[in-house]
């Protein structure tokens, strides 16, 4: 069945990234000429918003294969689904009882928001990136809790050139501390404490080597891609000095001035597929108050520029790691 049977549309009128589509379920997703289009759509455009799909684990599967194998989490502590649903990441944000004090809040535009997430890419503190991930929203926040998308071919394109220059062959170094607190660089929100599962990967942190990827990388197709974030960041190779940590903070902050972002206001029969290579992505929060829950796959296939410290491997990593996983 021809990929003409679906229907699509822009994101927005002033987004130059990403399509909706609709029209797609079970009658179609498994016709071969449908699923390659939808792979060259996707290389083309970045970010693809399914709309009208049954709101099932079965056909979020199903849609996560049309473009690559699964890849499970990298690290165990990230809650997964549970049942048969491999390599499903469960992100359950539960309604706060405890409104009296701000424990694990973000203050975001102003407000006192819960779950929220700065702009960042998936895996940096991993030696491969994951090609892409497909969200969808088994309870939708019915106020605010939108996910944002954001491309790197775009941003590289309207940042000042005099910044771009300077970083265009420099690597940022990741870790695998992921909590708000301890974001050094780009923060643009105030955080009170942090939330369980970001305090549970500090043991692994300790051993987990840091990560190298580049800053602005090159597409097959050329396009050049500005990829980097201030999320889980401690610095820049070979420039961790105050004059580097000056640069990275320049860097940020001119990104976060090119950045058009396209934020996706969810219905859980949406399911939404971004390319994790070229597109960065960030969660608004939402009131404490509010239940939100999103089921994440994720897709294997990685850029092949990205690498751990001092020329680690990672069965290595995982022996060390393995250890800090058992039981007391």
């Amino acid at each position: 069945m021809p990929l003409s049977d679906l229907t699509i549309t822009p994101l927005a009128d002033d987004i130059a990234f990403g399509n909706r589509v609709a029209g797609l379920g079970w009658h179609n997703i498994n016709d071969e000429d449908t699923r390659a289009q939808l792979r060259q759509l996707f290389i083309e455009r970045g970010v693809l918003v399914f709309e009208n799909m049954e709101p099932t684990p079965k056909m979020q599967l199903e849609l996560s294969k049309v473009f690559g194998p699964l890849k499970d989490h990298p690290t165990k502590n990230v809650p997964r689904a549970s049942g048969d649903m491999l390599g499903v990441i469960d992100m359950h944000s539960r309604p706060r009882e405890d409104l009296g004090h701000d424990h694990g809040l973000t203050i975001f535009n102003g407000r006192k928001v819960y779950s929220f997430l700065p702009w960042h890419f998936d895996h940096s503190y991993n030696d491969e990136l994951n090609y892409a991930g497909v969200l969808r929203a088994v309870i939708a926040a019915p106020v605010d809790g939108r996910t944002g998308f954001a491309d790197g071919i775009d941003i590289y394109n309207k940042m000042d050139a005099g910044v771009r220059a300077k970083i265009e062959n420099i690597n940022a170094i990741y870790t695998l501390d992921v909590r708000l607190t301890q974001m050094r660089f780009g923060r643009y929100f105030q955080s009170f404490g942090d939330l369980e599962h970001e305090r549970a990967n500090t043991k692994e942190a300790e051993v987990f080597p840091r990560a190298i990827h580049p800053m602005i990388w090159q597409r097959p197709t050329g396009e050049k891609v500005a990829h980097f974030c201030g999320f889980s960041a401690v610095g820049l190779e070979n420039h961790e000095d105050p004059a580097g940590e000056a640069l990275f903070e320049e860097a940020l902050q001119e990104m976060y001035r090119a950045i058009t972002p396209y934020w996706h206001k969810w219905n859980t029969t949406d399911m939404l597929i971004w390319d994790n290579h070229r597109v960065l992505h960030a969660v608004e929060g939402c009131d404490p108050k509010y239940e939100r829950q999103m089921h994440r796959t994720t897709i294997k296939g990685d850029y092949n520029l990205g690498r751990f410290e001092h020329g680690k491997k990672i069965g290595e990593v995982q022996r060390e790691v393995a250890p800090l996983l058992l039981p007391a």
